[in-house]
């Protein structure tokens, strides 16, 4: 099992020296990964700084050689393909070859669209995500790409250079449990990053919970052989190992490859360097 830091784009982290100490911080004391939050707009934390996340994880990528780097999530409805795929085959070669690619719709889905005088329905995001998804696969392989679909059209273009890894970076797939959607989309990827309708963002998800997503994407699953896909869970442990353990332990068993450590949305600490810091610092769980 793996475990990375999560931390928001505002507040304290909106500063990227900021970024790169939690990310060396993180490196040095034995986390797998530092995932950052990527909003241009979340009305519930305004009046704080925001940063952009790939400014931020160039800052991270810089000052780390081995731990992976991404964002939980990107909502890719909200970009241009083409700039999107750019910015991620820049920042896997930056960092050698450690991104991973997180993916959603995001939200809050008015915050982010409806205020910049974009659709918000569900429904016409979702169908951008999968074809701007697909594109970002085209443009990560470096080879000639046309393409005419209901969002985005083409015209015999060649990204380069590829990013490192190939075919691409890791895709993981967000959504909220139980809507069976996303999770469906998750198992034609690379990985399932979910929330829970009944454990929101730094809160431990249920293990009955865990083992009932598990089961359902992995008999969605169609991909051969290839990337190990993971399950990606995440809430707020207590900062000794042990105890961690006992928190974590149950969705170990219950499938879970990867804990992402995460403060409360609405806790005080949340866009705090000080607190991040003493987590990171006393280290990963140990399962």
């Amino acid at each position: 099992m793996r475990f990375s830091i999560n931390i928001p784009n505002f507040g304290d982290f909106a500063d990227p020296r900021n970024v790169a100490t939690v990310a060396a911080a993180a490196e040095q004391a034995g986390w797998d990964g530092l995932f950052v939050w990527d909003h241009v707009l979340h009305r519930q934390h305004q009046g704080r700084p925001f940063g952009d996340p790939w400014m931020l994880l160039t800052a991270a990528a810089l000052a780390t050689s081995r731990i992976r780097l991404g964002t939980l999530l990107t909502p890719v409805p909200r970009y241009r393909p083409q700039q999107l795929a750019r910015q991620v085959a820049t920042l896997d070669h930056l960092s050698g070859g450690r991104v991973i690619f997180a993916a959603g719709l995001g939200g809050p889905l008015e915050d982010e669209y409806r205020s910049f005088g974009d659709v918000a329905e569900p429904g016409i995001l979702a169908e951008r995500l999968d074809e701007g998804l697909e594109l970002l696969g085209r443009f990560w392989s470096g080879e000639p790409v046309n393409h005419r679909g209901r969002h985005y059209e083409v015209r015999d273009v060649t990204l380069v250079p590829a990013t490192v890894q190939r075919p691409g970076p890791p895709v993981w797939i967000g959504g909220f449990w139980p809507r069976r959607a996303p999770m469906r989309r998750a198992a034609r990827w690379d990985g399932a990053v979910p929330l829970f309708e009944t454990a929101r963002h730094g809160h431990v998800p249920d293990a009955m919970e865990v083992r009932e997503l598990v089961g359902y994407v992995r008999t969605q699953r169609t991909a051969g052989a290839g990337r190990p896909f993971e399950f990606v869970f995440g809430g707020a442990t207590p900062p000794h190992p042990a105890k961690a353990k006992d928190v974590i332990g149950p969705l170990h068993d219950a499938g879970a490859t990867w804990w992402d450590e995460r403060q409360v949305q609405t806790g005080p600490d949340l866009d705090r360097l000080p607190p991040v810091l003493r987590r990171i610092e006393a280290g990963p769980p140990v399962i």
